[in-house]
């Protein structure tokens, strides 16, 4: 049962009530969350440590409503993943051969807006109903051409060393790891031109549905799930769910393959998505707590039920965390789903170079393949700041070190121009 205060600065009576994680968030990030608050649909919401603003809900943004799903506030990109796979190699043999790493890493998956492949992979997800509706159905060949890349922004696949202090039971369900120093790779991707067409189609749909929403709270239109529209877009939901999760399955097959490895344990979780739940809440005012039945959207955030299993990456210089979910409440049952950003692509780019990079780079042991100047370490967060902001709402089991990062190149890359070798 969760007591939860309503936000302070709320505009009316009707407001839903939210709490916040996290300390000095991006003001439009909490301005984003009181509108959202301020639907009529929503019943609690709340705001993780990593918070920015972003389209309609603040990535970071928790919402919980009543019978509705709201495109915007699930995410463009339909449910992105993080997968990590712990392989069989040891950490020394990529220590003393990285250039074997950085090819498979450069052969197995393709970085960048709209890339694909001429001969399409194959995943049973190809097989799933692909043809409820019109719109869906004229992805199919896309999304098919496009499966096993990992697109562009702060996507990336990365190889590192994974640290246990501790044996952890809590990773049994698929082998008890002993502690110990791992080679792991982690993979962020998501839905792929799919799912940002889907959230683009049903974003403009809810918003013919909802012309009363005034200008600010546009990009918060829902749809009825008593609807057609509102039962279509929740099946392309899922579907982009499961073409998410076989875009990291082959990605990590492909390249676990080419290695000549095997995997000993595969982790994953995803954001951006909407899971149907219910909530006992004491909501103010009221005599007594209600059990509601609600739709829950997590936009860059992460699952965090009690005992569940995910992970939280930080930057290409930074660490993730292997979580185990406390299953807080008040929190939704959720955690940040990274550091987050503390700046804009566009202020990073104005305010950086890459000589800012390259000392810390090496300073930490990176080899970095590709990347945008937009996704310099400089602009996110401290990680292990908002780790701390969020002790209430998972326990860390493992810290993952990123030491060969490959992510979307720019047109012209500082790296290729230097011609540098791995």
């Amino acid at each position: 049962m969760v007591d939860i205060a309503r936000n302070p600065n709320q505009k009316n009576s009707k407001t839903a009530p939210y709490k916040i994680w996290g300390e000095n968030l991006d003001p439009e990030a909490l301005i984003q969350m009181d509108q959202a608050c301020s639907l009529p649909v929503s019943v609690m919401g709340a705001l993780m440590s990593d918070a920015h603003k972003g389209y309609g809900l603040p990535i970071g943004g928790v919402l919980a409503v009543n019978n509705a799903v709201i495109p915007y506030a699930v995410g463009v990109d339909i449910a992105c993943r993080v997968c990590m796979t712990v392989l069989d190699i040891p950490y020394s043999e990529f220590e003393q051969n990285r250039g074997r790493f950085k090819i498979a890493l450069e052969r197995e998956t393709k970085f960048g807006v709209g890339e694909e492949y001429s001969t399409p992979k194959m995943h049973k997800v190809m097989d799933t109903d692909w043809s409820f509706c019109s719109f869906v159905k004229s992805l199919k060949d896309k999304a098919w051409r496009q499966l096993g890349t990992s697109g562009s922004g702060n996507h990336f696949a990365e190889f590192g060393k994974l640290t246990l202090d501790k044996e952890e039971p809590s990773l049994k369900n698929t082998i008890h790891l002993k502690s110990g120093e791992y080679l792991a790779l982690l993979t962020h991707s998501g839905s792929r031109g799919a799912g940002s067409e889907i959230a683009s189609h049903y974003s403009k749909l809810a918003k013919r549905i909802h012309p009363e929403l005034p200008t600010d709270l546009q990009d918060l239109a829902w749809l009825d799930m008593n609807s057609s529209e509102g039962q279509e877009y929740w099946m392309a939901m899922e579907l982009m769910g499961k073409y998410s999760e076989a875009n990291h399955e082959i990605i990590h097959k492909s390249v676990i393959q080419s290695l000549g490895g095997q995997s000993i344990i595969t982790l994953n979780n995803h954001h951006n998505f909407a899971w149907r739940t219910s909530l006992n809440i004491n909501l103010p005012g009221a005599r007594e707590s209600q059990t509601r039945e609600v739709i829950v959207h997590r936009k860059g955030a992460t699952p965090a039920g009690k005992g569940v299993v995910g992970i939280i990456p930080g930057s290409m210089a930074s660490p993730a965390f292997v979580v185990q979910g406390l299953g807080n409440p008040a929190s939704l049952e959720s955690a940040a789903h990274g550091a987050g950003r503390r700046m804009s692509r566009n202020a990073a780019m104005r305010q950086y170079k890459w000589s800012d990079l390259d000392s810390l780079l090496r300073q930490r042991g990176i080899s970095l393949l590709s990347a945008g100047l937009d996704e310099v370490p400089m602009a996110y967060k401290n990680i292990e700041e908002v780790m701390f902001q969020q002790r209430d709402l998972v326990s860390i089991i493992a810290r993952f070190d990123p030491k060969l990062v490959k992510m979307s190149p720019p047109e012209i890359t500082h790296f290729k121009s230097k011609k540098r070798k791995f």
